[in-house]
């Protein structure tokens, strides 16, 4: 070649060198710019088997290299990988999305968990009706697995019809009852999947129950004055039954004006009571029965006022200091400042104890009132 032609030749590869690199429309700059982002850690990515050696599986992730499963992720997903053969297609979750040999590292454990996890999501969005099987029961309720994960059905999620009702309330019974559904297959939904926290959550109240009580709920109001029967005591109150199908809640802060200890002393299965409907919401009713007496507070207003100095008998201790009763359901608090310490307190303010207090705050209305063990009884 002349120099003349190698000059030209040169020329014209450093010509189109230059137009490549300026040229924002290059077939270069176009690939790059539409190229997807590399596989980083977390990620789910797809894959085709390419080899398979002792221990370890390497995966052709197009067009970004080859993954490997290995070490504990290959142990953690042995039998899974056991039924892999080369040129089969799977999905992995990137681990390290570069190790020190180069490859990509994948767990094929953590993917086929996130994509249950996924179908877990989408099944409660779509309210899906699955019929699993009940694994175990505790007081709570019971132990359901759906595709390897196990979740939990609380027992406040159970249909009408399996529901325990249990007397006395007494937890050793409940267990018993939700005991007799192990091994039973039930139709449920699933209503909370969260891979963060770990949690599944099913509900056998499904789509149809709810919308038949809610109908039913439908047709009460704030106000209503009803007749009910009791159907279960609890801690936190009393379940009343208003109509075939349909219970509500009697809170226990809605049981009496007075203080309530102990839900059961007061009420049993099968008990008949008057309630008053006091929300509505949804498929719940909530109820009360104090309601339909007479409120002290109101009779109380005409009968005390600050500075005045009464006789209260001391019902309870709190984290405030104690509870003094100077009429039924009208109580103050007589608060743990006024002591050196709550042992001091208590030493003063004997349980069942009547003492004089002087009312230092009263407000019948908002049905508050503090009282002062000091103030009463200092020596003048």
């Amino acid at each position: 070649m002349s120099e003349e032609t190698n000059t030209v030749a040169t020329g014209a590869s450093t010509a189109n060198a230059v137009e490549a690199n300026v040229t924002p429309t290059g077939i270069m700059r176009t690939y790059v710019v539409d190229s997807p982002e590399p596989p980083k850690e977390g990620d789910i990515v797809d894959g085709t088997v390419s080899a398979i050696g002792r221990a370890r599986v390497y995966v052709e992730i197009a067009p970004f290299g080859t993954g490997l499963i290995y070490g504990r992720e290959f142990m953690n997903a042995r039998d899974i990988l056991r039924k892999v053969s080369v040129g089969d297609a799977i999905a992995a979750k990137v681990v390290d999305a570069s190790n020190e040999d180069g490859y990509i590292e994948l767990s094929l454990k953590e993917a086929r968990q996130a994509l249950i996890w996924s179908d877990a999501e989408t099944a409660a969005k779509k309210q899906t009706v699955l019929s699993l099987m009940v694994k175990e029961a505790n007081k709570g309720g019971l132990i359901i697995e759906w595709q390897g994960i196990v979740g939990f059905l609380p027992a406040s999620q159970l249909s009408t019809e399996n529901y325990p009702r249990v007397a006395d309330g007494d937890k050793d019974k409940i267990l018993t009852e939700l005991q007799n559904l192990v091994g039973q297959f039930l139709n449920v939904l699933i209503i909370t999947a969260d891979q963060a926290e770990g949690k599944l959550i099913f509900s056998e109240k499904g789509p149809q129950e709810k919308e038949e009580k809610e109908e039913k709920v439908s047709r009460y109001e704030v106000g209503d004055e009803l007749s009910g029967e009791v159907t279960g005591a609890v801690d936190f109150g009393i379940f009343v039954r208003l109509e075939e199908g349909l219970e509500g809640l009697v809170h226990i802060s809605e049981l009496d004006w007075g203080l309530v200890e102990d839900t059961r002393s007061l009420y049993k299965i099968g008990d008949k009571v008057r309630v008053k409907v006091i929300e509505v919401k949804d498929d719940k009713i909530s109820l009360s029965i104090k309601q339909l007496k007479e409120n002290p507070w109101e009779t109380a207003s005409s009968k005390y006022k600050k500075d005045q100095i009464v006789e209260g008998v001391a019902i309870k201790y709190n984290k405030h200091g104690a509870l003094a009763s100077i009429e039924e359901g009208v109580a103050g608090l007589v608060h743990i400042s006024e002591f050196e310490n709550e042992e001091a307190l208590k030493d003063a303010i004997s349980l069942g104890g009547v003492y004089k207090f002087k009312i230092t705050l009263f407000e019948p209305k908002e049905q508050r009132m503090t009282l002062s063990y000091k103030e009463a009884n200092e020596v003048k």
